[in-house]
């Protein structure tokens, strides 16, 4: 067990890379010295502007800068506490009491120590994918522990705290209700009234609306499908069920074993399986849900109850061993560390450094490491909040260089914002787009903008920069766009599609010696 929880730990425990959690820390950061929500939103300069974009934007808006302040607060005060260090054995221990509690509920069903080991490792053959320092953590933990305790029926009184400090973490804890109306309805179809279950029911919905959003998550859950902006985020799109994942092959076996075993199921099961199951395949976000359900309904429901031989647990507990061992020496374990090479700390730098606060744009994933690193001299454009729709449509005409064929053209809308700094990086690296503004300001026939800052993370532009700045030959830019496509794969070979980006862009403008270089290197790092 004790070898177990070391390589989910191992697993979990990579640097701290995730775009949100700079804006996360910054959040918790000014609550704990104002005393006081972040309502008006004090970080981004463009959060008011414009009209809303569809009913209930002004709503979900308020919950995006509300509904994970005690979170916040609680991953600011680690970090100030130890650091980097400090964030990531939480998470990972977070992570890893995940597993542990989905384990610890398959030996209460099958008293099989070997059933519960494998659940933990199940669990955590997709829990690890979501090693991100982010409240979201929290609701996949207090989930398991509804799961488990309601599952035992004991110390259930404990749940109507959990609920009400789940609510003011993340608006994820409805999710929770959808497992105590699934041992509820158990009762109902097998005429055994729990009352006590009932009870304490009641009390975690009541408990939960105990926040500053009440009961309005799931209002806002529905408004999220109405949001262009969030309908593309890579998170919020309908994971790929093929090739076979971790989450779908929980997912199919569970069902499998479920239709196999259908005489001796449970009606909880098969209410778990349908929600989880739904929601796990209607976003990617939620795939962890299949960590929850899968691993559970297959332990409970395989026949196999022996105990295995004193040499298959050697060889499991080597197995084991050899796995944090090699992750540890392909340098994937114990990062304590944030992932510098991902951000525009030199940008970021170099703006404190010439006390630049002129009003600013950005790219939508730098966002949050801006606000961590520049507020109060500098307010962003745009950041992983989410917090208006209009601006997020600008900000892609604007970061893509988009023409006036329908609507405002970019160089307009930099004019309408009155834009005097350009912070970016030349790619949105999912899906290796090059964003197309940083190449046209190289061209050396255009006069109004000004390179002054480049290197292998972002590039800055001004429109009017100080006598003491230097402005830098614009051809940079495309060669600053080369450098951080070529940092990005040495650090994240398995993503390259920056690199075919480029060759697009090359080939777009005519430079064919360029174009074919970078689809070698698209071709010699597969994804």
């Amino acid at each position: 067990m004790a070898l177990t929880a070391l390589l989910i730990i191992a697993w979990s425990s990579t640097d701290v890379s995730d775009p949100d959690t700079w804006w996360h820390l910054k959040t918790g950061e000014y609550i704990v010295q104002h005393h006081t929500l972040p309502v008006p939103d004090p970080f981004s300069y463009t959060t008011y502007m414009g009209k809303a974009a569809y009913q209930g934007e002004e709503a979900t808006r308020y919950f995006n800068l509300t509904h994970e302040w005690l979170a916040q607060i609680g991953m600011y005060l680690v970090y100030a506490a130890g650091g980097f260090t400090a964030m990531v054995l939480v998470r990972s221990l977070l992570i890893a009491l995940f597993c542990g509690v989905m384990g610890m509920a398959v030996h209460h069903r099958t008293q099989s120590f070997a059933l519960s080991v494998a659940a933990a490792l199940g669990a955590a053959s997709v829990a690890c994918q979501f090693r991100a320092d982010r409240p979201y953590l929290l609701t996949y933990l207090f989930l398991g522990i509804t799961v488990a305790l309601v599952d035992r029926r004991r110390w259930m009184w404990a749940l109507p705290p959990l609920f009400l400090i789940w609510a003011n973490c993340h608006g994820g804890f409805f999710v929770g209700w959808l497992a105590l109306f699934a041992f509820c309805a158990e009762s109902v179809l097998r005429r055994k009234f729990d009352r006590q279950l009932w009870i304490v029911t009641a009390a975690c919905l009541l408990a939960s609306g105990l926040n500053p959003n009440w009961f309005k998550v799931i209002p806002v859950m529905i408004s999220y499908r109405n949001s262009i902006m969030q309908s593309t985020l890579w998170e919020w799109q309908y994971p790929n069920p093929w090739p076979p994942s971790p989450y779908s092959t929980l997912l199919v076996l569970a069902l499998a074993v479920m239709v196999w075993r259908w005489r001796e199921t449970r009606p909880v099961d098969w209410l778990l399986l349908v929600g989880y199951g739904i929601l796990a395949s209607m976003a990617v976000r939620n795939i962890i849900l299949a960590a929850l359900v899968g691993p559970l309904i297959i332990a409970t429901y395989v026949p196999w109850r022996k105990a295995p031989r004193a040499g298959v647990e050697f060889a499991a507990a080597a197995l084991l061993l050899a796995g944090t061992v090699g992750a540890i020496a392909m340098g994937r374990a114990f990062q304590f560390r944030a992932a510098n090479w991902r951000y525009s700390a030199g940008a970021a730098d170099f703006i404190l450094a010439h006390h630049i606060t002129g009003p600013m744009f950005n790219t939508y994933e730098y966002g949050g490491y801006l606000i961590w690193r520049l507020w109060p001299q500098e307010r962003v454009f745009i950041d992983g909040r989410a917090l208006n729709e209009q601006v997020y449509l600008d900000y892609q005409r604007i970061a893509f260089n988009a023409e006036a064929a329908n609507g405002k053209s970019g160089e307009e809308l930099l004019k309408e914002y009155g834009i005097e700094v350009i912070l970016m990086d030349g790619f949105e690296f999912t899906s290796g787009a090059p964003y197309l503004l940083p190449a046209a300001l190289s061209d050396p026939k255009q006069t109004e903008w000004k390179l002054v800052y480049q290197d292998a993370q972002a590039v800055i532009y001004m429109r009017h920069p100080p006598a003491d700045i230097p402005v830098l030959n614009s051809f940079d830019a495309l060669a600053a766009m080369e450098t951080q496509c070529t940092t990005y794969i040495a650090n994240d070979p398995g993503h390259p599609r920056c690199a075919l980006g480029l060759e697009q862009l090359f080939a777009k403008i005519g430079d064919g010696v360029r174009a074919r270089r970078w689809a070698a290197i698209y071709r010699d790092h597969p994804e």
